[in-house]
């Protein structure tokens, strides 16, 4: 996969969720590995999708919720797809070949290829039958004798004249009908017979990116209405193709699909509008619209492909096709499209007592009213029932208004969830919302605050809880200073009969160790933090001495007046980590110092210096390295200085 594909993949898959008012998302989505859509068809004797890929020369087969099935390659420029009344086989356009494939349903493989002459486009199964569209005009497979039989040119008088290809339609429940559209003409033919007789011409408008022909044979719908009636799906009697009242979509209309029950799919090409809108048969308002989601990298979201929609046979899914500015193709399954997607709105109080009776309220609407006394269920989520305990069910009264009464048991966050089913007019919904109710107050201490300990040394932090109702677990944690090391867990347990429960820190920088109560059904969640230091370690050697001997009590390293020491210093490292070199030479029985310097660590935490000799005897002088929080370069350890290393130089 691409860069792209991926960002697309993850991004959509993240935006499938349906919304509970407003137009609806998707309900699934699969990015398809293919270059291009010529068309789509669906069966649903088997429930698959096929996709094909003019660009690719490929077939994609898809189940319902996306996920490829199989592929059919070696197509070259293979566009439009019919499905065979039985289910039995897909045939497919193959315009680059001069022919039309048949797929085997069943096993995804090609039974036959059938030469027509010329490069077909949109495909229609009429009676058995393939019609195909080739230029300007269109023509007939029939497969059914002997040998495959095939009439081009059947447009008749009809001057069909387009630039953006030919347009068949028809409807397995209107036999012996096809109707072709081309730039600005439109035709309904007579197919029952031998070839195509002309039963009408009319015209439509040149955007027209699609046809259809609705079950009862009555209308033939366009994707793009006529100039004058705003965006929408144009519809024509099927008699005499005289204008009828059509559908209303949004800019720009690209698709129009018309379900076994009548319901409409229209398509348009979107940005900022939704991008699919379903229409009872005659019914201008729309009853269900799906807004894809922006995966590309425009301030628009992705857009439907031209034509690119499909209805499940049993009209329970509308499949379509988008695409986003990067160029990846999502196949998009849209559920229960004809059903309305109504609102469901709960109200419970901000705030409660916990064991006091309080009541929750809503409403249910919707575009076509629930009928009242519809049944809804509800569902109480606490501390104690965190999958949830069904409470009672409540009904709705005429205006959809309801309402409840309960009284918690727990205290904490509490989320009354009410949700309808739905029937067969109305989706499914849901709807929340969440009291806070009252819980006591317990106790909960943590030791070691604001002390400070040598580096690596195993402390002991001990959580103390006081009263609770059930629970009686604390978890304690370290989160060391520094980016580099996270949050981490130390142990969690229920404490001793003495409510006391520890956890060892090996205490290597500053740390702060927090113990957390979660909080039961009377007692609110309680967190307590503990901030304890780390001194850093080091240490220092020196070399190129030629004895060590003691001045007084003090031991000391004796150089040559022109020997040069070296001190090398080791330090835990942290990235960017430096250590204070500081010097002081005694002078009349005292210590001055002559200056200091931050040297960088190495990443193994070692640090060498080199002094220049003084070139004459007598000089005694002390040397120590040294950790400061933050003039070091950082601020996971608590500023430690070295021991003295006192040195002294002789002839």
């Amino acid at each position: 996969m691409s860069i792209a594909t991926t960002l697309a993949v993850v991004l959509s898959s993240a935006a499938l969720a349906a919304g509970a008012a407003g137009p609806a998302s998707a309900d699934s989505a699969k990015v398809l590995p293919v270059a291009s859509v010529g068309d789509i068809v669906v069966d649903g004797a088997h429930q698959r999708v096929y996709v094909s890929d003019p660009t690719g020369g490929k077939i994609v087969v898809t189940d319902y919720t996306g996920a490829v099935r199989a592929t059919l390659t070696g197509l070259s420029g293979v566009s439009g797809l019919a499905l065979s009344a039985d289910s039995g086989q897909v045939y497919a356009a193959v315009k680059n070949g001069n022919r039309i494939v048949s797929v085997e349903t069943g096993t995804y493989t090609q039974t036959a290829s059938y030469p027509v002459g010329a490069a077909p486009g949109d495909l229609e199964v009429v009676d058995g039958r393939v019609w195909f569209a080739h230029g300007t005009d269109f023509g007939s497979l029939d497969v059914s004798g002997a040998e495959p039989v095939v009439h081009l040119a059947q447009r008749g008088d009809v001057g069909f004249s387009g630039g953006y290809g030919m347009f068949l339609a028809s409807d397995p429940a209107v036999p012996g009908v096809l109707v072709a559209g081309n730039g600005g003409d439109l035709a309904v033919y007579d197919v029952s017979a031998d070839g195509a007789a002309l039963r009408v011409k009319g015209d439509m408008d040149t955007a027209v990116r699609q046809i259809d022909l609705t079950p009862d044979g009555a209308q033939v719908l366009t994707s793009w209405a006529s100039p004058g009636h705003g965006y929408g799906i144009g519809a024509y009697a099927a008699t005499d193709l005289a204008e009828q009242t059509g559908y209303p979509t949004d800019a720009y209309p690209n698709a129009v699909r018309v379900a076994p029950d009548g319901s409409v799919a229209g398509g348009s090409d979107s940005w900022y509008e939704p991008d699919v809108h379903i229409h009872r048969p005659g019914d201008r308002t729309p009853v269900r619209e799906y807004d894809f989601p922006n995966t590309g990298n425009s301030s628009g979201a992705d857009t439907l492909v031209d034509g690119a929609l499909a209805w499940a046979p049993d009209a329970s899914q509308v499949f379509a096709v988008s695409v986003n500015t990067y160029g990846t193709y999502t196949l998009r399954g849209l559920s229960d499209p004809t059903k309305e997607l109504p609102t469901l709105k709960v109200s419970a109080p901000t705030k409660s007592d916990r064991a006091k009776k309080l009541t929750v309220t809503g409403k249910l609407t919707s575009k076509s009213a629930v009928p009242a006394g519809t049944s809804l269920s509800v569902t109480r989520t606490d501390v104690e029932s965190p999958s949830g305990k069904a409470l009672a069910a409540v009904k709705t009264k005429a205006d959809g208004s309801f309402s409840f009464t309960d009284t918690p048991p727990a205290g904490g966050k509490v989320t009354y969830k009410v949700s309808y089913a739905g029937d067969a007019t109305h989706g499914a919904v849901s709807g929340s919302d969440a009291v806070e109710v009252s819980r006591k107050a317990t106790t909960l201490t943590l030791n070691n605050n604001g002390k400070l300990y040598a580096y690596g040394k195993d402390v002991s932090f001990t959580a103390h809880l006081g009263t609770t109702y059930k629970n009686r677990t604390v978890a304690i944690y370290a989160d060391p200073y520094g980016s580099d090391k996270p949050k981490k867990l130390l142990k969690t347990a229920k404490v001793n009969s003495s409510g006391n429960l520890s956890a060892t820190v090996d205490m290597t920088r500053d740390t702060t160790v927090s113990a957390v109560f979660a909080g039961d059904a009377r007692y609110a969640s309680k967190t307590v933090k503990s901030t304890a230091y780390a001194k850093a370690k080091v240490s220092t050697t020196v070399s190129k001495h030629y004895k060590t001997a003691k001045i007084g009590s003090t031991t000391y390293q004796w150089f040559r007046k022109n020997t040069d020491p070296k001190f090398t210093t080791t330090m835990n490292y942290y990235t960017g980590r430096k250590q204070r070199f500081e010097v002081q030479v005694y002078h009349q029985g005292s210590w001055y110092t002559t200056g200091s310097e931050y040297f960088a660590l190495g990443t193994s935490g070692v640090s060498v210096v080199t002094l220049e000799a003084p070139g004459e005897s007598g000089i005694r002088a002390r040397i120590r390295s040294s950790y400061i929080n933050s003039s070091s370069g950082d601020t996971v350890n608590s500023t430690t200085h070295g021991a003295w290393k006192y040195i002294t130089f002789t002839n």
